[in-house]
């Protein structure tokens, strides 16, 4: 194996550990944040998960399928393999729901630090928002899973 090969997946890889590693860890502060009602606690770490998610999960996103495409060619992979089909295909999907997230992060940050400014609770809207985001992430989180085992089991295909 060539050591650009090496190189290419290995950055493949860092992307994919980022995408995962983020979300996951986005999702469980967000979670625990949600939970004690605060609207303090939860104003401070939606501003972090907005910038984490614009700084990492940004980054990879764009990384991802620039090395994806770089190893395709580097071994010889037809773009029209079946298990790239599918692993692009869940890609784009992810987007889908990763776009509006972004955005929805942005308006519980933003709730939730209107409640502390008028020292009031968290709006029914931020529920109803979280509720969205949530449920975006189950998805989205479960079709980058199953990349990464398209990627692992790619010889079956």
């Amino acid at each position: 194996m060539s050591t650009t090969i090496l190189f290419a997946q290995w950055l493949h890889i860092i992307g994919a550990t980022v995408l995962i590693g983020t979300g996951a860890g986005i999702a469980f502060f967000m979670l625990m944040a949600h939970r004690t009602g605060d609207a303090k606690l939860v104003a401070h770490v939606a501003e972090t998960v907005v910038i984490a998610d614009f700084l990492f999960t940004a980054l990879a996103v764009v990384v991802q399928p620039v090395t994806g495409f770089w190893l395709a060619h580097l071994i010889g992979w037809p773009i029209l393999t079946p298990w790239i089909v599918w692993s692009l295909t869940l890609y784009v999907f992810i987007g889908l729901c990763w776009l509006p997230v972004v955005w929805i992060q942005i308006r519980l940050r933003n709730l939730a630090k209107t409640a502390v400014q008028d020292g009031t609770v968290l709006p029914a809207q931020y529920y109803r928002l979280y509720r969205i985001w949530f449920a975006l992430g189950i998805p989205a989180f479960s079709a980058i899973l199953v990349i990464v085992w398209l990627m692992l089991a790619k010889s079956i295909f």
